[in-house]
């Protein structure tokens, strides 16, 4: 399996100012912006990291799974949420000629945890032997940072404020998630059951 994006976040989505104010960072100043580029970096390792311990996609994004064969005959469990449309299933044969799977052949069904490609019928189609199977889907809470639910934009918020803060540390400290982060992305954890086969 691997989960690639096909489209990314856009900066002027990202809470820039909203940190800055977070740090406390003075304005007014003819250099105000200097430090964007740091503070966007910062924002996007912090997402990244929380998206990452979470499995959910906090601004939309549009991203694609490629696997070798559907975890199960009926339905294909996909790997983030929440899923807001699927945009494409396709099987590619072992020369590369890409078959698109008909929409009528398959559904979404939306979950906040584990959201799962489904046969419209009893089977999805057969991968072809040394091929592959490639979903493309949406995902996000939504394009803007207001729709990022309130503990998890203000987990971003902390966990980027940290990153930003001990910069210059040379590996003196204990890595990790700070207390406070893991308290508030806690609820949003999806709890893996056989290794995301059952739903």
């Amino acid at each position: 399996m691997m989960l690639t994006e096909v489209t990314g976040v856009a900066a002027q989505a990202l809470p820039v100012q909203a940190l800055k104010d977070h740090l406390r960072l003075g304005s007014g100043f003819s250099d105000d912006g200097l430090q964007d580029g740091l503070i966007e970096a910062y924002l996007r390792a912090a997402m990244a990291a929380i998206e990452a311990r979470i499995g959910k996609v906090l601004l939309a994004r549009r991203l694609k799974l490629v696997l070798a064969d559907w975890r199960r005959a009926g339905e294909q469990a996909l790997p983030v949420a929440p899923v807001t449309a699927l945009v494409s299933v396709a099987l590619v044969d072992v020369n590369e000629v890409t078959l698109p799977v008909a929409v009528d052949r398959y559904r979404l069904v939306q979950d906040m945890h584990r959201p799962k490609l489904v046969a419209a019928g009893v089977l999805l189609p057969t991968v072809p032997t040394d091929g592959r199977a490639e979903v493309v889907f949406d995902a996000g809470f939504g394009a803007v940072w207001a729709a990022v639910p309130a503990d998890l934009a203000q987990a971003v918020l902390l966990l980027a404020a940290e990153y930003y803060e001990n910069r210059h540390d040379l590996g003196q400290r204990v890595a990790g998630v700070p207390l406070a982060v893991q308290a508030l992305i806690e609820r949003w954890r999806t709890v893996r059951v056989l290794g995301g086969g059952a739903a």
